[in-house]
């Protein structure tokens, strides 16, 4: 199915019937990813789950967005597709459980600006905690700068503009490297914004589902998460890892079926 958010073309999926859960992927990912999941859970749930913009077969964004331009992206789906909506469960895996973070922590009194509120959200191997860069990382970043200094003070950049495109692909994470120049504005955004001062303010109930062998959001964010927000519960997935719901999915889907009622 596809709508029309702020201009962009936005590809999203709207299956089963209940209440509404809406679930959001992480970077680099889209919807596809997520049919297993929309599967088990539209046995008793309304599910909506889109591709974000920049991902899978949505439209990129003109501007690079940060995490709240994400929020107010979702927010105008809603208001969008489902005005209606008093009540609304979410669901967020890496990048979108920052933008859950964010938004579920705008609540006054238990309900949100947009006019519904939050029963309670999943987080599974959700990014939000600012990641301390490791020694290696440190280095990496300081021959970076230097050889940009190089490229910047000897007039190579401004002749050949490419060049300081080509050191970051070098330099950059995999994820750096694969994007455009707008969504790699993007990435450094989001990834640079840490979400721990919001998760005291996120008090719904909050299932966070992790795999103890995820390396791109470490079981520690998820301990780190539990610690911070006050009705948290953490359960661990032994053997899997960033893609937990993938990896291991009939213990995932038992987790979840617990937390939101939905029988295996």
């Amino acid at each position: 199915m596809n709508t029309t958010i702020n201009g962009l073309n936005i590809n999203y999926i709207d299956e089963g019937n209940g209440p509404l859960l809406i679930m959001l992927h992480g970077w680099g990912s889209n919807v596809e990813l997520f049919k297993g999941v929309i599967n088990f859970a539209k046995k008793k749930y309304h599910v909506v789950a889109m591709d974000m913009p920049g991902f899978g077969k949505s439209d990129e964004p003109a501007e690079s967005m940060n995490v709240d331009d994400y929020v107010d992206f979702v927010l105008e789906f809603i208001r969008t597709l489902y005005p209606e909506e008093k009540e609304i469960i979410f669901l967020g895996h890496s990048m979108g459980g920052r933008i859950i973070i964010k938004l579920a922590s705008g609540l006054k009194d238990g309900r949100l600006s947009a006019g519904f509120t939050i029963p309670k959200i999943v987080l599974t191997d959700a990014a939000g905690v600012k990641p301390v860069k490791t020694e290696g990382q440190n280095k990496r970043t300081k021959r970076y700068k230097f050889y940009k200094n190089i490229l910047t003070k000897t007039g190579i950049a401004k002749a050949f503009p490419g060049t300081i495109d080509a050191l970051q692909k070098k330099f950059g994470s995999a994820d750096y490297a694969a994007a455009s120049p707008v969504m790699r504005q993007s990435l450094v955004k989001v990834v640079n914004e840490d979400l721990v001062p919001y998760m005291p303010s996120v008090t719904m109930p909050a299932l966070l589902i992790w795999g103890d062998k995820d390396t791109a959001t470490p079981l520690s964010d998820g301990q780190k998460m539990e610690k911070e927000m006050p009705e948290a519960g953490l359960a661990v997935i032994e053997g899997a890892g960033h893609y937990s719901f993938l990896d291991n999915p009939y213990l995932f889907y038992k987790i979840l079926g617990s937390f939101l009622g939905i029988e295996m």
